[in-house]
């Protein structure tokens, strides 16, 4: 479990950058791709995903992720959460995760996760986008910090909305889809409700005590 001193934990999935307007332009547009509510749940019941964000994306939070993790192409979930915290604490937080959830849950999280993170990334460059330099200052626990904050709008942190913010609703829409497709609905659905209760521990651990949990089953 994230300990009071514990830095920051992980998030979310993939990548892109250039200017905000560009971006925007070459993602899928949200009634292209289908809102959440029209398209198929990906194992999720009804609003579980959190609510829906269509605005421009946080590009510097999501290129600094994508860095902690080794890059788009070879991103590695369980290196983002070293880089971010260090292996004792990410070693801490699997083990917590693993006893709640089962080792093969939590193995398959950080395959669909690695895999979310990719395949959002590859969706960009096909639409021409070109990746930013993270800021140097936007590490750690002020990251972690940005992460929860996204993901939880309304005062409860769900990733769908997180990754909303990340990617563009449209790019997070398609790239669900594709976890459906190569995983399973359930799946997706396992690895949207693990990075739910990550993220709550890390708000905790960092004060964040007024952030609820998105739990379901």
């Amino acid at each position: 479990m994230f300990k009071k001193s514990l830095v920051p934990f992980l998030a979310a999935a993939a990548l892109m950058a250039s200017p905000i307007a560009g971006l925007a332009q070459s993602s899928p547009a949200p009634d292209s791709m289908g809102s959440m509510s029209s398209m198929p749940m990906h194992g999720l019941p009804p609003g579980a995903d959190g609510p829906v964000y269509t605005g421009a994306p946080d590009l510097d939070a999501t290129a600094a992720l994508v860095t902690a993790g080794g890059g788009a192409a070879d991103f590695s979930i369980a290196k983002a959460l070293t880089a971010m915290v260090g292996p004792d604490l990410t070693n801490g937080e699997v083990d917590k995760l693993t006893k709640q959830y089962g080792k093969e849950a939590v193995g398959n999280w950080i395959a669909v996760f690695d895999f979310a993170v990719q395949h959002a990334a590859a969706t960009a460059v096909k639409a021409g986008v070109k990746f930013p330099t993270p800021p140097a200052d936007l590490s750690g626990k002020t990251l972690a910090a940005r992460l929860v904050t996204v993901g939880a709008g309304n005062g409860t942190f769900n990733t769908g909305t997180m990754l909303d913010h990340l990617v563009t609703h449209g790019i997070h829409v398609e790239t669900m889809n594709a976890i459906d497709a190569k995983f399973s609905p359930k799946l997706d659905g396992d690895y949207h409700k693990i990075t739910n209760q990550a993220m709550y521990d890390l708000a905790q651990a960092l004060g964040a005590k007024s952030v609820a949990l998105a739990s379901f089953h």
